[in-house]
């Protein structure tokens, strides 16, 4: 009995990945036999999952200090315990807010809860990875999950399309990804990424050069930098809105712990290398995302430049190149998905039955069909904007401070720059719910008070985080350091 509970003891801080992988096995064969008749217990099911993997995950597998499982090639530290509690409660409030979207267009099926909990378990791989390895398995269940989720609904041929184009995209990224690590290994004779990093010194080879160069080029393609940005527009425009929400905020935790664990740790004696191209990556993004989105006219593709130009300011924190700079990363990274959560729950909630509200102009006089909408939307924007007291002013401010102290003033200014224009197209959002005449004279189908009530929520903690920063951004700086 001893040496089964000490058994248990060395794996209960990989607790999240057990319990999620066995939840999937579990709320799969529900599907099978009970899904057809019983249409709301697949939903309901997930969502107890999620709670029970989130206290588990509280309860087991807080740390202290970092813990190496199978062999080195997990790792257990604060971070990744902080950002998988992140990930449960946003894939959580995700699916609470799809529910009745689903149910409308007739797609309330098992598949898209077994897919989003397989790619949550690949979120999970990639935030503890400590060797190439559980970075590239984390990084493929991650995706492959993803691409059957935008071709979710077989009945739209505009989603099928989506997902081959995401498809055939992620496979080259996929592949360069496995190209540049296989460079590393040959030359350094390991897997591990804290031995990578001490076999890595200057002067470096062509060879060690040519590998970052294809490593940084899938993690752009991952967090969708520009010039690798092809495929996020027209997949956050083809995909079901549920599944958009889904993309645009859960997978960027993982990517942003790719990021850390490959370039930032695996990388660390390349970090002058690396942060030059960033750099470039950098620009181009918030450029492209800024400018492209001014001419938008359907939300979701605006949302999809806005990723774009945010991901920018997120890269900006590792071109600093110091734990700093990864801390405010991190903190610019959650404050996104946070924002980006509400977003795209708005989006969610404005649709109904044979409606789908996807252009611009479905905002117009929202205020006046659904002023809880219109008031959630409109914090949502302002904090995306950078607008102070809302927390995204101060993730965009931390960005500043750590370029500044690195003396990178001239991307300072640039960035400055990019968020006076991307102050247009948030502002004209609400522009268009508070000062236009609207066509449509029905309010969408009322919602469950709970939903609303977790929307509301969720736009008081942006405003509350903006109004009291420290705590997030000590936190951030406490899980870096």
């Amino acid at each position: 009995m001893s040496e089964a509970a000490s058994q248990w003891s060395s794996y209960a801080p990989a607790i999240a990945e057990i319990w999620l992988a066995f939840a999937v096995c579990v709320i799969l064969l529900v599907e099978v036999f009970a899904g057809e008749k019983r249409r709301g217990l697949t939903s309901t099911l997930t969502l107890l999952a999620l709670a029970v993997g989130a206290l588990l995950t509280a309860l087991f597998a807080h740390v202290s200090r970092p813990v190496m499982l199978f062999s080195g090639m997990y790792v257990a530290d604060e971070l990744a315990y902080v950002l998988k509690l992140a990930g449960f409660l946003v894939v959580a409030v995700g699916f609470l807010y799809s529910r009745r979207y689903l149910e409308n267009r007739g797609i309330l099926r098992g598949e898209y809860y077994v897919l989003a909990l397989t790619a949550l378990l690949g979120i999970f791989v990639l935030v503890s990875a400590n060797s190439l390895l559980t970075v590239y398995l984390g990084v493929e269940l991650l995706a492959l999950s993803v691409y059957a989720m935008v071709a979710f609904d077989r009945d739209s041929g505009v989603c099928a399309e989506s997902a081959m184009k995401y498809f055939v995209l992620g496979a080259i990224a996929s592949g360069a990804l496995l190209y540049g690590m296989s460079l590393i290994y040959g030359l350094t004779g390991t897997l591990d990424l804290a031995q990578i990093a001490s076999r890595l010194h200057a002067p470096f080879t062509a060879g060690v050069v040519l590998g970052l160069a294809f490593v940084v080029v899938a993690v752009a393609f991952k967090l969708g930098a520009v010039p690798f940005h092809m495929w996020l527009p027209d997949v956050y425009e083809g995909a079901p809105t549920c599944v958009t929400l889904f993309i645009g905020t859960a997978p960027k935790i993982a990517y942003f712990a790719l990021a850390l664990r490959l370039l930032a740790q695996g990388l660390a004696g390349t970090t002058a290398e690396w942060t030059q191209m960033l750099a470039v990556l950098a620009v181009l993004t918030l450029v492209v995302g800024n400018v492209v989105a001014l001419v938008q006219t359907n939300i979701k593709r605006l949302l999809a430049y806005s990723t774009i130009a945010n991901v920018g300011f997120i890269v900006l924190g590792f071109v600093a190149g110091t734990p700093d700079g990864y801390a405010a990363a991190l903190y610019y990274t959650l404050v996104y998905v946070l924002v980006a959560l509400g977003s795209f729950g708005v989006v969610l909630l404005c649709s109904s039955k044979g409606f789908e509200c996807d252009r611009l102009d479905d905002f117009k006089g929202l205020h006046k069909r659904d002023p809880l909408l219109a008031a959630v939307m409109m914090v949502l924007m302002f904090s995306t904007a950078g607008v102070p007291p809302f927390v995204g002013f101060w993730a965009k401010l931390r960005i500043f401070q750590v370029l500044w102290e690195t003396q990178h003033l001239w991307l300072v200014i640039l960035a400055a720059a990019m968020s006076v224009v991307g102050a247009y197209y948030y502002l004209r959002v609400i522009k268009l719910m508070y000062f236009d005449e609207s066509a449509q004279t029905t309010a969408s189908a009322p919602h469950a008070l709970g939903v609303r009530l977790t929307l509301g929520l969720n736009a008081a903690v942006v405003l509350l985080l903006g109004v009291l920063p420290s705590q997030l951004l000590d936190l951030c700086g406490r899980l870096i350091h």
